[in-house]
C-alpha cells in the first residue's frame, strides 16, 4: 500500500493536457460542426446513445465529450434522454439478439433525417464478442449505419471528428431497420 502512495505521490497523473485557450483547430472544428449542422437541421444535432452490449469503453470516451475538457455543446451538439428528440443514434457494443428489438424501436422513434453511427470495434463487426452466441454482429445486422467510427474504443476527438463527417455527407433514401 505504501509503495502505491508513493507512486501517486511521485509521478504525474496520466492525463491529456488541458486544451489551450487560443486552440485555432478547435475553434475551426466548432464552427465547422455548426455551420454543418445549421445548414443540414437549421439548429443544433441532437444526439442519443445506445449500448447495444458493450464493456462500457465507448460510452465513457463518448461521455467524455461532455466534461470540460472537450465541451461537446461548444460545438452545437447536446444528448438527449429520448429518441423523439434525437438526429444521430450512437450506437456502442455489438448487437446482441436481446438488444434488437429496442435497437429498432429506438431507431424508428427517431424523426427525420436521421443517422446511425457505429462506435468503436464492437458496433462495427462484433469485435472481440462477435463469436457469442448471443451476438449477432454490428450494428449494421439490424439498423441501416451512416458512419464507422473505429477504435477500442474511439478518442473523443476522433467522434467530434465522425460527426463532422456524418454532416457534410449526402442524404440516403432508405427502408425500415433490418429490411
Amino acid at each position: 500500500m505504501r509503495t502505491l502512495l508513493l507512486q501517486g505521490l511521485l509521478h504525474q497523473p496520466l492525463t491529456e493536457a488541458p486544451p489551450r485557450p487560443e486552440d485555432v483547430e478547435a475553434r475551426a472544428l466548432a464552427a465547422q460542426l455548426d455551420a454543418e449542422a445549421q445548414r443540414r437541421l437549421g439548429r443544433s444535432l441532437s444526439l442519443r446513445a445506445l449500448d447495444a452490449g458493450s464493456c462500457n469503453g465507448c460510452e465513457l470516451e463518448m461521455h467524455a465529450l461532455s466534461n470540460a475538457f472537450y465541451d461537446l455543446e461548444r460545438f452545437g451538439f447536446k444528448f438527449v434522454a429520448s429518441p423523439r428528440h434525437a438526429d444521430v443514434l450512437l450506437v456502442t457494443g455489438p448487437m446482441t439478439k436481446n438488444m434488437r428489438e429496442a435497437a429498432e424501436r429506438t431507431y424508428l422513434a427517431m424523426p427525420s433525417p436521421k443517422w446511425v453511427v457505429a462506435v468503436g470495434g464492437c458496433a462495427i463487426d462484433g469485435g472481440c464478442f462477435a463469436k457469442s452466441y448471443a451476438v449477432m454482429g454490428g450494428v449494421a445486422a439490424v439498423l441501416p449505419v451512416d458512419l464507422r467510427i473505429a477504435g477500442c474504443p474511439p478518442r473523443p476527438i476522433d467522434l467530434l471528428a465522425g460527426l463532422l463527417s456524418l454532416l457534410k455527407q449526402p442524404r440516403v433514401a432508405r427502408s425500415a431497420p433490418g429490411r
